[in-house]
């Protein structure tokens, strides 16, 4: 009975120990295992074997990403303005071993790093910079803990500012520096957009000079071209005309009977009753009457006047 007693006991200390000796980690997990108090391994997700009593589990840790919220906290500006600033920054467990060795509690290390890096850069920037240049402010913060964080095996994956307090005196300041700049930048649109138009409306009346101009050189151009045309025409009808005459003596005679049959057929086709239509020889011979008779009575005259 003893026996059987003492064989259940060994046989139930057995299970255990191989109980003991069997771990099962998580997959998002890092269980780190000291043999006789010193560093022996990390285990990772899956089924692992330890040898129990001689191997213990020193911590166990999360691979998942992770968030560590910045206080808030009253900052001096580079301009000596106060303001209340918090944030929050997101981390990875990367190495176990140096997470659980190299700094004891590094969640409240990140945050005091924080802290103390805001303080840092937020000193060195004015409020009008802090204010709109978020961004930037992260990227250095990010910087700043990463390199300090490497060494607790722990990665910074991203830092970020949640809010920014300003006084309400200095929110009053800002709103009615920013009406004014509203205003002013209204100001310089519409004169802008003043001498815009009139630049517009001088080149337009340029333009519209220019082209009178160039119209009335083309006018000009053209008629003198015209008028040179025509003298040209006319010098060689005369030239023809000379070159006639000079060929044949009775060309004259033609040209001069075809200007009287012009007027006399323009004098018939007249509606005018006091007219009257002569033949050629009696007008002729009318002319010649007349020449003589103003030759005699000069003659006569001449003749009372010397007795």
């Amino acid at each position: 009975m003893n026996s059987l007693i003492f064989v259940s006991a060994v046989l139930l200390m057995a299970i255990i120990v191989i109980l003991r000796g069997v771990k099962i980690v998580s997959q998002a997990d890092m269980v780190v295992i000291e043999r006789l108090g010193k560093f022996n391994r990390v285990l990772s997700g899956g089924m692992s074997f330890i040898i129990p009593i001689v191997d213990t589990v020193r911590s166990s840790m999360t691979t998942q990403e992770q968030t560590i919220d910045i206080p808030s906290q009253s900052v001096i500006t580079k301009d000596n303005v106060n303001i209340n600033i918090d944030g929050i920054v997101f981390c990875k467990v990367q190495d176990a071993q140096d997470a659980t060795y190299n700094i004891r509690y590094f969640k409240d290390a990140i945050s005091k790093l924080a802290m103390t890096t805001l303080r840092s850069e937020i000193g060195s920037m004015e409020l009008d910079s802090t204010l709109s240049n978020r961004e930037t402010l992260n990227s250095k913060l990010q910087g700043a803990l990463g390199e300090a964080a490497a060494v607790w095996g722990i990665k910074i994956t991203r830092v970020e500012i949640s809010d920014i307090s300003v006084p309400r005196e200095i929110e009053k300041a800002m709103n009615m520096q920013m009406e004014a700049e509203r205003e002013k930048r209204a100001i310089q649109i519409k004169a802008e957009a003043e001498k815009e138009a009139e630049i517009r409306g001088a080149e337009a009346y340029k333009q519209s000079e220019v082209l009178k101009a160039e119209a009335i050189e083309r006018m000009a151009d053209a008629k003198k071209y015209e008028q040179e045309q025509i003298a040209a025409g006319q010098r060689q009808a005369m030239e023809s005309i000379n070159d006639a005459m000079a060929k044949n003596p009775q060309a004259s005679e033609f040209l001069l009977a075809k200007d009287r049959v012009a007027a006399f057929d323009k004098l018939a086709s007249s509606d005018s009753t006091d007219k009257m239509i002569l033949p050629y020889d009696v007008a002729q011979m009318i002319g010649s009457m007349s020449i003589l008779g103003d030759s005699f009575f000069k003659g006569v005259s001449n003749a009372n006047t010397n007795s």
